[in-house]
């Protein structure tokens, strides 16, 4: 297969970054490749033909998805109107599985070949989509070994590939240097706190966390806070929150969220994919998260997976408090926070715990990607 045309789409940033690093491990093995269907900046740079803007399907929010409801369904028959006059070899959808799981079912039963990059979480809830998966993707690859398990139990084909951010991120972390970097004082503890990216999140999050602050301030009167801010909206509603509470020692940082995790003794976060980043970063935290009431109701009947951290998940046990809706309170969180500033055992148990991880996601997710679609093209 000299010269295979690739149909990719993907919907979002962080499938845009994952496209344009399969793009080019493909193109090593196929230099003379073409590559189309949807992708954002990255994929365009490494060589890529977009039919639309990404930015199109980049839709958040219940609301938002419906008015957006016609458009979506018109884009998506644009898009598998041109795979089925193209033929690709192999069309690979990443990520966003309520948009692109409809391309793959549409592409399949045409007697397109499929693989999905990025697995739902049909692990966690909703795990009646595994059949649909089964039926329309020739092959599944996974992010983490507990997912590609999943699969094998449930017979469909899966590769696990690992996370590019275990690439991207370095096995030592330099505390230090993430300090001088921030411009944060090198001595003493920092607690970061991250109340979310979404002004929902933080809206929810950030009365809780704030009173964590205080009661960790007076028990700890030498411990330093620091808060990186999504977006300058963000940044409002925190420093809003903020001047609301007594004098904090508190800075807060536009993004860079990841350094600022790294400058940290201990972090308390929301739930989300950032949680992973501290594990590949070896930092103890505090997870928290909560819902509307009436979305908890729903959303706890339908959730199978004993645990909500990516961390827990991937130890396969509690290496980090998760303190869910009702059991999120600034005296829990104040609780937690200070066990992990005064066990430096426990600490250290969990670094050594997170680097196995870290080492088991590493090792080039992009080439491994790649192998396996060049397996299932040449197999």
């Amino acid at each position: 297969m000299d010269a295979p045309l690739i149909a990719l789409v993907a919907g979002e940033a962080s499938g845009d970054i994952l496209g344009a690093g399969l793009i080019e491990a493909l193109r090593e093995r196929y230099p003379e490749a073409r590559f189309f269907g949807v992708g954002g900046e990255r994929m365009i740079a490494a060589g890529f033909e977009t039919l639309f803007p990404m930015e199109k399907l980049s839709v958040m929010g219940i609301t938002e998805v419906l008015s957006h409801l016609p458009e979506l369904f018109r884009l998506r028959r644009q898009l598998v109107d041109a795979l089925l006059e193209k033929r690709p070899a192999v069309v690979i959808t990443i990520d966003s599985p309520d948009f692109t799981l409809g391309v793959a079912k549409r592409a399949h039963a045409a007697g397109l070949r499929t693989v999905h990059y990025v697995s739902p979480s049909v692990w966690a809830w909703r795990q009646g989509r595994v059949k649909g998966i089964r039926r329309d993707v020739d092959l599944m690859l996974t992010l983490f070994p507990f997912e590609a398990l999943f699969y094998e139990e449930h017979e469909v084909p899966v590769a696990f590939v690992g996370h590019p951010l275990a690439d991207m991120i370095e096995l030592d972390v330099d505390t230090a240097a993430a300090r001088a970097e921030l411009d944060l004082d090198e001595e003493g503890k920092w607690l970061a706190v991250l109340p979310g990216s979404r002004g929902g999140e933080v809206s929810q999050l950030m009365p809780p966390f704030l009173d964590a602050m205080v009661r960790l301030h007076k028990d700890n009167p030498a411990l330093r806070f620091v808060i990186p801010a999504a977006n300058q909206a963000r940044r409002e509603q925190i420093e809003v929150a903020l001047g609301a509470a007594p004098a904090l020692p508190v800075t807060v940082m536009d993004g860079r969220s990841r350094t600022v995790m790294a400058a940290a003794d201990v972090v308390l976060m929301a739930s989300g994919t950032a949680t992973l980043e501290g594990l590949l970063l070896k930092k103890p935290m505090v997870v928290g998260y909560r819902v509307g009431a009436v979305t908890y109701a729903i959303v706890s009947r339908l959730v199978k997976s004993e645990f909500v951290a990516l961390p827990n998940l991937l130890c396969r046990k509690a290496m980090v408090p998760e303190l869910i809706q009702h059991q999120l309170s600034g005296e829990a969180a104040a609780r937690e926070v200070n066990r992990w500033l005064h066990e430096p055992r426990r600490v250290a148990a969990l670094r050594e715990d997170f680097a196995r991880v870290h080492e088991a996601l590493r090792g080039g997710a992009s080439v491994k990607a790649a192998d396996a679609i060049v397996g299932l093209l040449e197999g």
